[in-house]
């Protein structure tokens, strides 16, 4: 979320954004540029009869398209006509920043790239928002795929959340920013238009170097190895304990029971023994208690 301070500041007030961007990525981007103060206008396709729009999310998942789309100007238009052409080219002579998400051959066939949006709009900054980079932007991919590339998908379990698109998400809201410095700083390119290129590949890459360096594999003291940084049951559902320094690790151990020198300790097994033993005696609330008292980084799940 943004800060309540960073709100009232709206460092990007003035600022045009017009997105073409459906589903998840796009959309996610311009609902936090919206929450810094950009004028926000999204252009759809037409929505199919009998629907509101034809964004996927918004039929798949409305609440979620809602949420995203609270406080935008949402219009609709067929890109492929001269009608729709005229609507785009409307919006794009008043607009500051432009996002999309469709392949670079799209672009092309829409008149949407980057050279000759530059020579009618000198502008005009553009983040295009792809799968991955180079020739691999024609490729199909899904977050699910570019999570399995990156190696964060396990066995057959299904990812906890979409991190490759809500990655792009914070990728494509940082272009934004760049773009619109780059394009006010002094120069020769001072007042022209930038453009950058997203890829959700990339995004998910970046989210999972903590993988990547061995922090969270099962070696790994974020990964379970280290017994003060562990997912426990507890007595009437499961804790997530984080007493990964040792001055946490102390006060575990006292609480617990066990000598402070075991903080020393916490990779072998009778670590995790002891403080699994320790856990599965107390409650949520008792746990909760524990850590308010005590200064234990911990939260409490239901079973």
């Amino acid at each position: 979320m943004i800060s309540n301070s960073a709100t009232q500041l709206s460092p990007l007030k003035g600022v045009r954004v017009l997105t073409l961007a459906l589903n998840l990525p796009g959309p996610a981007a311009v609902m936090r540029l919206q929450t810094m103060g950009a004028k926000c206008t999204k252009l759809e396709p037409l929505a199919p009869t009998g629907m509101s729009t034809a964004d996927p999310m918004g039929i798949y998942k409305p609440e979620a398209y809602e949420e995203m789309h609270k406080g935008m100007k949402v219009l609709q238009a067929d890109l492929k006509s001269e009608r729709g052409q005229a609507t785009l080219h409307k919006q794009l002579s008043q607009t500051d920043v432009l996002i999309t998400s469709f392949r670079p051959s799209a672009l092309v066939k829409l008149g949407l790239a980057w050279k000759e949006l530059h020579k009618s709009y000198p502008a005009l900054c553009v983040v295009s928002i792809v799968g991955a980079l180079g020739a691999r932007a024609e490729e199909a991919g899904h977050d699910l795929t570019y999570q399995a590339e990156s190696g964060l998908v396990n066995g057959l379990d299904m990812p906890a959340s979409l991190y490759a698109d809500m990655g792009g998400s914070l990728l494509t809201t940082e272009a934004v920013l760049q773009a619109l410095l780059l394009r006010q700083r002094p120069g020769r390119a001072h007042g022209k238009g930038v453009f950058h290129e997203v890829a959700l590949s990339e995004a998910s890459a970046y989210l999972a170097l903590p993988r990547t360096w061995g922090l969270t594999m099962p070696n790994g003291d974020v990964g379970g190895a280290h017994a003060g940084y562990k997912v426990y049951p507890c007595k009437n559902g499961r804790v997530a304990l984080a007493a990964l320094e040792p001055h946490f690790g102390v006060r575990l151990c006292e609480a617990a029971g066990l000598a402070k020198e075991a903080t020393t300790q916490m990779h072998k097994r009778s670590m995790h023994e002891g403080i699994a033993k320790f856990l599965a005696t107390q409650t949520r609330a008792q746990l909760e208690k524990l850590a308010s008292n005590k200064d234990i980084p911990l939260h409490t799940l239901p079973r």
